[in-house]
Order: C-alpha cells, then structure tokens, then sequence
C-alpha cells in the first residue's frame, strides 16, 4: 500500500521560517532510515502558500486566487510518498519522525488509490493508459 504522509503547515512555515541545522541533521537521518527500509519513495519540503496559488473550479470557469492562505491549519508545508505494509506501519514510522517544526505540529496519513481500488470502472482501456503514463512519466 501507498500512503501520501503530508506534514501540516504552522504559522511559523507559513512565515518561511527555516529548519535549523539539528532538524535538518535529524530529519536527514530519519529519512535515511525510510529510505534504507524501502518505505519512502519521494519526499519534500513545500514553500509558503504565499509563493503559490489556487485554481477554483465551478463548472467551465476557472478563477486563480493567489497565495497566502488564511487558515493554516489546512495548509500543507511538505510531504511523504511511503509504501507500507499497512495504515499500522506508516503509523509506527510516524512515530518515530523527529518533530518537523519548532513548536506543536501534526501530520496526516492518507492512503493513495490503487487501481483495484476503482473496481470494475477502471476498464481494462484505462488500465492499460495508466501504465503507459506510468511509464513515460517515470522517464
């Protein structure tokens, strides 16, 4: 299984407050261990919503709002790409994860769909473009 392990934006990242050198020292080193455990495959730090934008959709219309974002609580400063045996593993590597910020922080774990996931919707058509795009993508 897949879980997408996204760390939540505080007002502190959302400021551009950078990691200090021990939290990037212990974070490294955690990573290594994911990495060496076959857990993570991608990982990244995000920079401020401030830097970024959305894209509304109603229907055919599309309206950018740019960055920041007000609430905080429901913003994102960076995630994990895990495979994991099950949602019990990624919840015991979490536990292990160095605090990501300097003061109170929380991350989320959400399973990723999987193509049986979809069920008889996800045709043998649209299976076989998913691995092509896979494929080309991972070029």
């Amino acid at each position: 299984m897949r879980f997408m392990v996204l760390v939540k934006a505080t007002p502190e990242s959302e400021a551009g407050v950078m990691p200090s050198a021990e939290l990037l020292t212990a974070m490294g080193k955690f990573n290594e261990e994911l990495v060496n455990a076959g857990v993570m495959q991608a990982g990244e730090g995000l920079h401020p919503s401030s830097k970024g934008a959305r894209v509304r959709f109603s229907g055919k219309d599309r309206k950018v709002i740019p960055g920041p974002f007000p609430e905080t609580k429901d913003l994102v400063a960076g995630f994990w790409l895990w495979k994991c045996a099950s949602l019990q593993e990624a919840i015991d590597w979490l536990k292990r994860c160095p605090n990501p910020m300097p003061g109170d922080s929380e991350i989320e774990i959400r399973r990723i769909f999987e193509a049986e996931d979809f069920g008889e919707a996800f045709t043998p058509e649209l299976r076989e473009q998913e691995e092509r795009l896979r494929a080309k993508a991972s070029k």
